[in-house]
């Protein structure tokens, strides 16, 4: 390589030739660092699946082997997730759940996809609009799972039995919106049906007697009625199956997308779309201050008022005034911590 940089030398490479430069360029070498030998070259390394020309197998199992035999699309996502075939029970449970989830009516989500529907996108589009909204007050099966885990693995360093540990579960958490417990179903009995079904197939396991007496202590402690709800009656029978908190929000979501794919095509048919401009709200629909004259600029000084509060007792009573304003976001307790944290994951990477 020594004649490659003399011959660029004479040549001069840009400003490579400077003396302000604090080495000379030309005489650094090529490809002399040595390849590091304690650690692979960088590639993707999958557990979950392969592909060639001639199969794709995921988790050990010929993905056609497993068609051509029979199994379903509930077989392989404990394939996927847990890299087993399934109890035929286990199996029937799945389905169950599934099914259950899969059409929610005009939900959030489903309103969100045809939202998105009436401005002429794709439907993968709206799927995933839908999927976002799957937050903590809907769908949070990941968080809902994950305090499980945490206060069953409690319970045993503190040696406390599961009815004390879900006291102390209820005591901390009693408003949270993913403790499965609400008063969203005291008339609905589908949660309470999807544990006696659990039950019947003999998969019912720990996280569904623990999710019980959860259900018993927030009876005792909250002011008013509550019962099982569906995040907790799908997020315990999820982890009986055997699946982690976050792959069940992952199946979850995913089940979803599905529902809302037919939302998104029924809006697009029925109502087509929408164009920028075209949608009016009638004042029928405001209910905010009367309609009033714009002043003259000449007169501003006249209208105007500062914002600046010079005492705690005038912030407070600004304070006040501003959470009247609906929309202004003064009347949203901020979050101190980091919302995502809610998913009950602790860390980042190889859990």
């Amino acid at each position: 390589m020594g004649d490659l940089n003399e011959t660029k030398k004479a040549r001069g490479v840009g400003n490579l030739d400077s003396p302000k430069m604090p080495f000379d360029y030309f005489k650094r070498e090529y490809g002399t660092v040595p390849r590091d030998t304690k650690r692979a070259p960088f590639q993707w390394v999958s557990e979950v699946a392969y592909k060639n020309v001639h199969r794709i197998v995921s988790r050990g199992y010929d993905t056609t082997e497993l068609m051509e035999e029979g199994y379903g699309i509930v077989d392989v996502l404990f394939v996927d997730y847990q890299a087993r075939i399934p109890l035929v029970e286990e199996e029937q449970m799945l389905n169950y759940v599934l099914i259950l989830a899969l059409e929610d009516g005009l939900s959030a989500p489903a309103a969100m996809s045809r939202i998105v529907a009436r401005t002429k996108t794709f439907l993968t589009q709206a799927a995933a609009a839908s999927i976002l909204a799957f937050g903590h007050a809907f769908g949070a099966y990941s968080a809902f799972g994950n305090r499980l885990e945490k206060y069953l693995k409690r319970a045993e360093k503190q040696g406390l039995s599961t009815a004390q540990a879900a006291e102390l579960l209820v005591k901390e958490n009693l408003n949270d919106e993913a403790l499965g417990v609400s008063n969203l179903m005291l008339k609905d009995p589908a949660a309470k049906r999807m544990f006696a079904r659990a039950e019947k197939l003999g998969v019912a396991g720990k996280y569904i007697a623990f999710t019980k007496e959860i259900v018993a202590a927030a009876r005792k402690q909250s002011p008013e009625p509550v019962d099982l709800d569906m995040l907790g009656a799908i997020g315990a029978t999820m982890m009986d199956l055997g699946f982690s908190p976050e792959a069940t929000w992952a199946i979850l979501a995913v089940t979803r997308a599905l529902s809302v794919g037919a939302h998104y095509i029924e809006e697009t048919e029925r109502n087509g779309y929408t164009r920028l401009g075209e949608a009016l709200t009638p004042k029928e629909d405001y209910d905010g201050p009367a309609d009033r004259p714009v002043p003259p600029l000449k007169d501003r000084a006249k209208v105007a008022q500062s914002g600046i509060c010079r005492t705690t007792a005038e912030w407070a009573r600004a304070r006040d005034e501003r959470k009247k304003l609906i929309g202004s976001g003064h009347g949203i307790v901020e979050e101190i911590h980091d919302p995502s944290k809610k998913s009950g994951i602790k860390k980042v990477g190889k859990l």
